[in-house]
């Protein structure tokens, strides 16, 4: 089973994988389209202000479609691989990258930062969120590379330092890139979550 595959049968049998509100998210300009990678139910989508006419939100699972349809019917979504993304160069403003570079091979890791950058306009900003190599979940399951490890649903997620996730993006420019953490309580038990919020500018 595929990355993909596995997704698409989560979202098909769990529903809205993500619920909750999204918090953090970096101010967006007013104006100019923005793409969301890997967008599942729409959770982030949802939580950006503005127009959502100019949002365009791209899953690789068609069920997790389906259900970012139904929270935000006005975005524009189309099934896509961020690897190689169905858009001319220069299409988006500010491209959102929110826990999806994670759960690719570093080639795949690579291919997803070279298409941001490509269909950025230069200037436009490129949004990241991924899990740190501080958070409790790193080094659980089956490690199928350096800092990466499979999990029962057959879904791997990687696990960054900052200075990483700065070397994958560039050469555009950092503007910020900040750990964040929190405690999350699982049967009366602490387990430390961090993630790493990084935002870059296209020269």
């Amino acid at each position: 089973m595929t990355t993909g595959d596995a997704w698409d049968e989560d979202y098909r049998q769990r529903g809205r994988l993500w619920i909750g509100g999204v918090t953090g998210i970096f101010p967006l300009p007013p104006a100019g389209r923005v793409l969301e990678l890997g967008c599942g139910n729409a959770k982030t989508i949802a939580a950006i202000r503005g127009d959502p006419r100019r949002i365009t939100g791209i899953d690789i699972s068609r069920h997790a479609l389906i259900l970012a349809r139904s929270v935000a019917p006005e975005a524009a979504f189309c099934q896509a691989d961020a690897r190689r993304l169905p858009f001319p160069d220069g299409t988006f403003c500010v491209v959102t990258a929110f826990h999806i570079t994670g759960h690719l091979s570093a080639e795949g890791r690579a291919a997803l930062a070279g298409e941001a950058l490509r269909v950025l306009v230069p200037g436009g900003i490129i949004c990241v969120r991924e899990f740190s190599t501080g958070d409790f979940r790193c080094g659980k399951g089956t490690q199928t590379a350096p800092m990466t490890f499979r999990r029962g649903t057959g879904i791997r997620t990687h696990y960054f330092t900052v200075d990483e996730l700065e070397d994958l993006f560039a050469p555009a420019r950092v503007i910020s890139r900040i750990p964040r953490k929190w405690t999350m309580r699982i049967r009366g038990r602490d387990y430390p979550r961090e993630v790493i919020d990084a935002v870059f500018r296209r020269e």
